[in-house]
């Protein structure tokens, strides 16, 4: 059995309390590292831009339709600008006149008719990007949301480093006076089970919170006082103390 003097094993209490004051704070980090918040506006932010992406697809469509919309208009209004051009010089045949007269007429219907195409392209065009600009102001305000809880987590993450590095600087320090064969056996045990050491306080463990049974309790009773004894239900050493008995 691994044997330390009582008093080194009364000190492994305060090394004991600088690595749970150290679970916490990493406990704290991997809270701040997982927060929900982020989770969920990512997943909000990734719909969003989805979104966004489709509605910029459909004015990029729209503008293209736009545009051959009034190449159509711009070359019908051609040809007519020509015919007329030609029948207001009054030079050629009458018949040809006449055709040309009834092909100005079905050309300015056609152009009535782009027109139209034309006008109600842009109306479909101004409701697009209108969409696009909600959904961009979506995306943006989710961004800011994304932003501002990052800056804050991240301002928290820092403060509980400082804070952890503090205690760690603590815990070497502490760490370097303590006997080395009792801080490997507390190490180990501390690697192994998450509590290195607890006091045996009134018959009951403080590592596992549970009274000891009476077999157990007198097996730690009759162990020396410079013998290393384990909590039987969580593994840590149990530091013994007359006035705790």
């Amino acid at each position: 059995m691994a044997k330390a003097a009582p008093a080194e094993q009364l000190k492994l209490l305060g090394l004991q309390g600088l690595d749970a004051k150290l679970k916490s704070l990493a406990n704290r980090r991997r809270a701040l590292e997982t927060d929900p918040r982020i989770k969920d506006l990512e997943a909000a932010l990734s719909v969003a831009n989805g979104e966004l992406g489709a509605a910029k697809v459909a004015v990029h469509d729209a503008e293209a339709e736009l545009r051959r919309a009034e190449a159509d208009v711009e070359q019908v209004a051609s040809r007519i600008q020509r015919d007329e051009a030609r029948l207001n010089s009054g030079t050629g045949l009458s018949k040809d006149l006449v055709a040309l007269q009834k092909d100005i007429a079905s050309l300015n219907k056609r152009r009535s008719d782009l027109e139209d195409i034309e006008l109600e392209v842009m109306e479909r065009l101004d409701s697009l990007r209108a969409t696009q600009a909600r959904q961009q102001g979506i995306v943006d305000d989710i961004q800011g949301s994304f932003g501002t809880i990052r800056a804050e987590l991240d301002a928290e993450l820092a403060a509980v480093e400082a804070e952890a590095g503090g205690f760690r600087a603590q815990r070497s320090e502490f760490a370097a006076g303590l006997d080395a064969g009792l801080l490997a056996v507390y190490e180990k045990t501390l690697a192994r089970r998450g509590v290195g050491a607890a006091r045996l306080f009134h018959g009951t463990s403080e590592a596992s919170g549970m009274k000891l049974s009476p077999g157990d309790l007198a097996e730690v009773k009759a162990a020396a006082a410079d013998d290393i004894v384990f909590c039987p239900d969580s593994g840590a050493i149990l530091v013994r103390s007359e006035e705790w008995a």
